[in-house]
Formats: C-alpha cells, structure tokens, sequence
C-alpha cells in the first residue's frame, strides 16, 4: 500500500501476488499447506478436490451470459427474504478475477469490484474468497464462497442497511437448503443469522445459486440483542468466531489463566481488549471446573443458560456435521455490556445428515482417518463427519452407536446396535446421523457446554425438552415438507442451470424429493433427502426415553431443581 490509502489498487496489487507466488511455501492458515493454499488453485489432488469429485456433479464451465436489465428485481423486499431469488451482480476490474482472488485467499487483501443488486449500483466493494474446506476442496472453475465488503471504500455504504454479504456455495449440501432451513428453525428461538437463496454473475457471466448468509457483526448484534446495559451503545461489547477447525479444541474449556491460549483458539472480532478476555477466560473456568451442585448459581449471572441450551439441541437433532458437538468449533459467541455471554450458531451448510447419510466404516478399507462413501446420486468417496485429514474421531458414544430406544448403553441386552460394530479393518462404524444419540458427548471434558451444563439436572431435562419440541414441530413433515417444496419450486430452474453447482441436479431433486426413502439392509450405505431425515429422526427422538413426552414430565424429570434462568 505504497500511497497508504488503505486499498490495494491494480499496480499494488500486481506486486502483492508476484511477492506472494515467489512465497507459495509460506504458511498462512487453514489450507495454505502444499497443494492446497494460494497459488495453488486446483485443491489437493485430482479434480482439485483431493481426488474426491463433487457428487455427480461434472466439472466447472462457463454459464451463459445473464445483462443487468435482463432478471427480475426486487427493490422493495428485504435483503434476506425468504421467498425471493435475487440475482447479485459483481463487475471486476480484470477477467482474471478468479486466480486473484486465489493468490490472495486468506490475506488481508480484498479486490474491489461494482456490486448491482436490484439495478442500483454499488462501486468500490471489497470481495474475497472464504471459507477453509469450501475453498480448498473445490477446484478452480467451480462454485467457491465469497465475501463481499460494502463498506470497502466508503465506510458508510449499505445494502438495505447491511455492510457485509456473504454467498456461500453450499458446499457439503446438495440441497442448497441446509443453512436456510437451518437458519429459520433457529432463529424462531435464539439469535442466528438469517439466510436466503441468491443468484451470483460476475464479468457478465452467471455463477448460479449462492446462499446469502447475515454476518455475524456489528451490525447483527443491535439487531437481535438488547445491548443498552452499563456501558450502554447500540452494538456495544465483546464478540469472537470461532472458525472451523478439524481438530476442534475451542470448546470453552478452562486452559488455565494465559490470555495467549485463548487467543490461539478464539478469534476477537470487536476490540481487541484484555479485559474481555479475561472474562472469557472466567466463564470457562466456572463452566470446567465449578462443581456441579453449584454450577448453576455460578453461570446464571455470565451465560445465557436456555439460550445455549436452544444451540445445544439444534446442534444434535438437525446432525449439524460441523457442530460443537462433534469439533467444539464453528460457531460465535458475544458478551453483552452486561457481562453476559451467548451462543451463536454460525456454519449450518452441513446437517440433515445430507453429506454422508446412514453407517458406513470410517474410510477406505476402514482405516483410521478415511472418510467412508459421501452419499446421493453420483456418490464417490466422500467426506463424512470428524474423518477429515487431520480430524479428530467422533465422540466415543457417537462411534459406538445410539443408545437405542431403550436408553441404555448400547442395543439390546447390552450389545452393539446394528449397523455400529467394527467395520473392515477393526474400525467400528459411526451411528446414521438420524440416530445420533441426544445425549453424546457427555465425558467430553474438552466441551463442556454438553458434558457440564447437561450433567446439571434441570438443565438437562430443559434441554431434552427442546429437543423432543425441534422433533415434533420443525421436524413434522407436515410443516417441514411444504417449506422445502416452495424453496425448490424457487430455485429448481436455476439450479439446473447452474454450470458451477458442487453437485449434480439429479442429486439436487433427490435430496429435495417429497419421498422418504425405503430402508435397506444392514451396514449399506444410504443417502439421505430431507424428508427421510426429518422422518426418522422425528421418530428416534421420539421413542428415545429420555426425552420427555410432555412438558410436564420435565418437571419429574428434573428432580425439582431450580429452573434456569431464560434471558
């Protein structure tokens, strides 16, 4: 930035990727190891997806031509409408945009380019590539996330009063409705981001069906919290990402009192201040180590207790593959001015158990850290939950198997369930992720938000109450279904269009299909479509005995404990 304008231009530019190229070795984050960081845009292996091809989806082409006055607008809908298919057209400086915006993913640097949405035109936007798996598996000519700043140049430019968008391939989902399902259920309960579908041309060319996902910001906060408390301010106190990691360990678990060790695993988005993380630091030190009997005075004051305890059991029942449970990662958390923390959910593209479907062994030949068969028509060798290079295993009680209907231990009579015994190699086969045990997790000391506040017996039974009122509401077909048929009657024609999409249309159409599939036979793999997902996970939940059967059973459950607090 020799003119110190704060903004790369084009010359800059030039001479920041050629420094970058000559230091392709350098190590700058997720995914910038050989083969997969900048510079390197074909991924890890053939296909440039670690030679696992996108699920029948055949490689990235050119789409046709789309003009600014050729769509439909929709000037007077909000941003994130959930019924309108907006098109998003960014206008770059160079026909190279895609290799530039490679060079520099994970660097400070964005690229600006003319942003025009509904005929208005925004110039001197910011755009960067995002996401870690998202980007690196995916192969230069295919769909990859974007990020797109406003606020770039012109720190006071908005979209329908937003700063930020972010339009996330959808990878992992050959639905393309994980994250807005995901997104509607939950924030009918706490504070998510909202999401919607979108259209992307760039250069004049069609891109096709993006997610349009709220940033977690600034901006979000005044909007879903009350933020007027001792240090008063709209939008006011502390927030941190916690970004995807494979091995997760950003759980808000105590690791002792040395701000460096938290700042390795949490990522502060506001100010950059000691004294909240020093309180970050305290709630997990009262979330590992307080006992028991007193945990729950001790947290009420600093943590949305219900709220968490909403995240927790969205989490499990939609089988968020890149949930707390299974990574202690992926997810956001604020602290009000009161000095109370909250729980946001954050990647939701991966659930409904739509990426790997029922049990399989954990990898090729079933040794460890493979990832057994991805599931949907068109199914290649795939990526299943906690498999991934360098990932931990499951939970020991999701591997083994659910608890069953039963609620013991294992299938009847103290055995395996089926399907959960060792698979070749000695490995043991992972649960379906419609019978993910509600309760994994709780020896995991590393996640305490599961294993200490669902150990606290009125917690446990409120969070369990939620879960059987996800199950019977947002997983009743007879809501559910209809929702899915509107959103594919939306975007069907687009992506069928779509030369970029991850995945095949046949793979679309399935995992949107009003069928539940029928069962096959034991230890086959099967792929999973929303309503099959929805059906028998309803089911699971609800013949899981400890999931109550009516709120009043909470309350026999509970032992008589104090009820949490619901903030």
């Amino acid at each position: 930035d020799a003119d110190g304008d704060g903004v790369l231009d084009r010359a800059e530019r030039e001479q920041a990727r050629a420094f970058l190229k000559s230091n392709a070795e350098e190590n700058r984050g997720p995914g910038a190891g050989p083969g997969m960081g900048p510079g390197r845009r074909g991924g890890r292996g053939p296909g440039g997806r670690g030679g696992f091809g996108p699920r029948g989806a055949e490689p990235g082409r050119p789409g046709p031509k789309v003009a600014v006055d050729e769509v439909e607008t929709f000037p007077n809908a909000p941003l994130y409408a959930p019924h309108v298919l907006r098109t998003f057209f960014l206008e770059f400086e160079d026909d190279d945009w895609e290799a530039e915006l490679a060079d520099f993913y994970n660097t400070d640097v964005e690229v600006p380019a003319t942003l025009i949405v509904d005929g208005v035109r925004y110039p001197n936007v910011g755009v960067h590539f995002r996401g870690a798996s998202s980007f690196f598996m995916v192969p230069e000519g295919s769909k990859r996330s974007l990020n797109v700043s406003l606020d770039f140049v012109d720190r006071e430019q908005r979209l329908d009063g937003y700063r930020t968008l972010n339009l996330l391939n959808g990878n992992g989902d050959p639905s393309f409705m994980s994250t807005v399902l995901y997104a509607q259920m939950t924030r009918e309960h706490i504070p998510a981001p909202q999401a919607n579908f979108a259209k992307v041309v760039i250069n004049g060319e069609s891109w096709g069906v993006y997610t349009n996902v709220e940033q977690f910001n600034r901006d979000f906060v005044e909007r879903n919290f009350a933020t007027s408390g001792k240090e008063g301010g709209k939008g006011k106190g502390a927030r941190w990402k916690v970004k995807g990691r494979p091995n997760g360990a950003s759980g808000l678990d105590y690791v002792g009192d040395d701000l460096d060790a938290y700042r390795a695993r949490y990522q502060i988005k506001s100010k950059d201040d000691n004294d909240d993380w020093r309180d970050l630091v305290e709630l997990c030190r009262v979330l590992s180590t307080t006992p028991l009997d007193e945990l729950e005075d001790a947290l009420r004051p600093i943590l949305d207790v219900d709220g968490v305890l909403w995240f927790l059991a969205f989490d499990n029942v939609l089988a968020n593959s890149d949930g707390y449970w299974v990574r202690a990662s992926d997810y956001s958390i604020y602290k009000d001015p009161n000095g109370v923390f909250h729980i946001v959910p954050h990647d939701m593209n991966e659930a409904f158990g739509l990426g790997m479907g029922g049990p399989g062994p954990r990898g090729p030949g079933g040794g460890p850290g493979g990832r057994g068969p991805r599931s949907g028509p068109g199914a290649g060798p795939g990526f299943g939950p906690g498999f991934g290079p360098g990932e931990p295993p499951l939970p020991p009680d999701a591997l083994s198997g659910p608890r069953g209907p039963a609620g013991g231990g294992d299938g009847a009579d103290g055995q395996p369930p089926a399907g959960s015994g060792p698979g070749p190699g000695g490995q043991r086969r992972r649960a379906p992720d419609d019978e993910l045990d509600p309760l994994v997790g709780m020896d995991d000391a590393g996640k305490p938000l599961r294993s200490r506040l669902l150990a606290v017996p009125a917690w446990r039974a409120r969070y369990l109450e939620h879960v059987r009122q996800i199950a019977e509401h947002e997983l009743d077909w007879r809501v559910l279904g209809p929702r899915v048929a509107s959103w594919r009657a939306l975007i069907e024609e687009a992506v069928e269009a779509d030369t970029r999409k991850l995945d095949s249309t046949e793979a679309f159409l399935a995992a949107t299909a009003d069928a539940s599939l029928p069962p096959v036979e034991e230890g086959v793999r099967q792929p999973l479509n929303l309503r099959t997902f929805a059906e028998r996970r309803c089911a699971f939940l609800l013949s899981w005995s400890e999931v109550p059967s009516t709120v009043g059973e909470v309350a026999g459950k509970s032992g008589g404990a104090k009820e949490p607090s619901s903030r």
